[in-house]
């Protein structure tokens, strides 16, 4: 077999090594997404007008925001935190696969973790920040850049906390009403 019969044969070779390496450009390539999540914690005091209440919430320093990932067994896949700056806004950037496995948006939900503040620092559950959002819409998909920016979230005082008013456990729990009177 001559050089005409191996000619064919590192053909062949030279593809398959170019086919490989193409898959693996690929292979990185799809591997390269990233996640961003962003959004902003306010202060609301109730002490002020109405107004005031509703649209006046103060940006927050320093408050630690989380981003928690679940697989489809519920279990934690990925967690991250950022605390905000001073104009009350957080950045959370996590890229797409992690440990080799693409990340399920729809199984992660941002939530808030705590204040640095003495006067603001009850959770509410304006904007989602107390039992926390779920990541289902992305705000913008560009190339390998998936962004999610969400609503604000929500501290307040404890002159303005909610009490609560549920049953707790340690309350006889009486069929007949308070007490048993009618």
């Amino acid at each position: 077999m001559g050089f005409a019969g191996a000619l064919p044969l590192m053909i062949l070779i030279a593809s398959m090594l170019v086919g490989c390496t193409n898959n693996i450009a690929v292979s990185a390539l799809d591997e390269s997404g990233v996640i961003y999540v962003g959004g902003k914690v306010l202060c609301q005091d109730c002490t002020q007008g109405w107004n005031e209440w509703v649209n006046g919430g103060k940006p927050m320093k320093g408050v630690k925001v989380s981003l928690t990932c679940m697989d489809k067994r519920s279990r934690v896949v990925y967690y991250a935190s950022d605390t905000t700056d001073e104009l009350g806004q957080y950045d959370i950037t996590v890229k797409k696969y992690v440990y080799g496995k693409e990340l399920d948006t729809k199984l992660c939900s941002v939530r808030l973790v705590s204040s640095p503040d003495n006067v603001c620092n009850i959770l509410t559950d304006f904007g989602g920040g107390k039992s926390g959002v779920k990541l289902n819409y992305a705000t913008s998909v560009y190339r390998s850049l998936i962004k999610y920016m969400l609503n604000p979230f929500y501290y307040t005082t404890p002159m303005c906390d909610k009490p609560d008013t549920d049953v707790s456990d340690s309350e006889p729990n009486d069929s007949q009403g308070q007490g048993g009177y009618y």
